[in-house]
């Protein structure tokens, strides 16, 4: 073997067997699809201006209006990660966006920027509560996640509507309305602060050993626990940040609207995260996790609900066009799906054989050990190695 080989081999895998063996390949595949699409409906689709003290253009928008969704699909990255999931991330977006808007609205000057300070602090407080609450059923009383934040999720949006006694509470606040229509650097608000979530999270994560507890306790919190992990505390803690995320997302829609609308705000905002976090690469069985795989797959939910749109899907069909798209997603990314497509071109192969593709009787040819010692040789083999077997 040459020199270059044998350097070749200690580099491990080349940058293409890399990146098809990766897990983000599929969904920044789909996610260019869609952009394709788009493009080929929309000739200018891929285009961006700068107007004035802000960029315009179909990507800044895809842009904007995934930022709630990512945001909630970060908190919610670390919550499946720990093995559970958090079903009431929806109605607490709407419970921030009531008890801020309620708390501006009568400020005695609601359009200051004091108002909007005390709005905003009072829900992402509320918010911390409502994290809180979920963590202890998950982590102290043991219910299963699924169901402890399903009781939250039911009676979230009831709360809400109380808060805002089942109107919509509008405001004209300059301050809030910055949080959901400010640009800051020609970009919008909430981009710079879901993408700022995104890398803190990261950091504090990779850089420290905070994301390998939470992958430990997602694998096995009895093991977590007698290695001398607080995976209660841990359980606490992702609940807690999944709910502030969540009402920072619902600060972002109210402030976009300038009103709370309990009902409606952050309505399914839950499921759309779980199939970013999915579509990303995340499993739902714990451990593991990828919040750059949650990044793509926010923006493949957001460029997917703007394609239904922008190439005139008709309303009464948009949610099953897309669910056929995520579920080719899956599909492609199943490791199961992709070895039966593989089995299946190689049955033909296998069945135009000599042998049939059969399996070798005992006692039959070289590839026997019973009675003559030899090695069974493998029919793949390369040649030298089944002459050495044959001798």
């Amino acid at each position: 073997m040459s020199a270059q080989q044998l350097a070749a081999e200690e580099r491990g895998p080349g940058l293409v067997a890399r990146a098809t063996g990766s897990r983000l390949l599929w969904p920044v595949l789909a996610l260019v699809a869609l952009l394709v699409l788009n493009t080929a409906v929309n000739p200018g689709f891929l285009s961006v201006e700068v107007r004035g003290d802000r960029l315009y253009g179909s990507l800044v928008d895809i842009l904007k209006n995934g930022a709630p969704v990512l945001l909630v699909a970060v908190g919610m990255t670390l919550v499946i990660a720990t093995r559970g999931i958090d079903l009431s991330v929806g109605a607490v977006v709407a419970i921030a966006g009531a008890v801020a808007c309620t708390s501006v609205a009568t400020a005695p000057d609601p359009s200051s920027p004091s108002a909007a300070v005390v709005g905003m602090s009072t829900a992402l407080a509320v918010c911390v509560l409502l994290g809180l609450w979920n963590g202890f059923l998950v982590s102290v009383v043991g219910i299963q996640p699924i169901i402890a934040t399903l009781v939250l999720m039911t009676a979230g949006r009831g709360i809400a509507m109380l808060i805002t006694d089942a109107q919509i509470i509008t405001v004209n606040n300059p301050t809030l309305n910055a949080v959901g229509a400010g640009f800051v650097l020609l970009l919008p608000v909430p981009i710079l602060i879901s993408v700022g979530v995104l890398v803190a999270v990261a950091l504090l994560t990779r850089r420290t050993a905070l994301g390998l507890f939470v992958e430990s306790v997602g694998i096995n919190p009895e093991a977590s626990r007698l290695a001398g992990l607080r995976s209660r505390t841990i359980l606490w803690t992702v609940y807690v940040f999944s709910a502030l995320c969540a009402g920072v997302a619902g600060l972002m829609i109210a402030a976009n609207v300038n009103a709370a609308d309990a009902n409606n705000a952050g309505l399914w905002i839950e499921l759309d995260a779980i199939l970013a976090v999915v579509i990303g690469g995340t499993s739902l069985a714990g451990g593991r996790y990828s919040l750059a795989g949650t990044l793509v797959g926010a923006m493949v939910i957001q460029t997917l609900t703007t394609t239904v749109y922008s190439i005139g899907v008709p309303p009464e069909v948009s949610l099953v066009f897309k669910a056929v798209v995520v579920i080719l997603v899956f599909l492609a990314q199943s490791p199961q799906a992709r070895g039966l497509l593989v089995r299946r071109r190689r049955r033909p192969a296998a069945a135009g054989s000599p042998r049939g593709g059969g399996r070798r009787a005992p006692g039959d040819g070289a590839g026997s050990s019973g009675g003559t010692g030899s090695t069974p040789v493998r029919e793949d083999a390369p040649q030298e190695h089944q002459e050495v077997g044959r001798a």
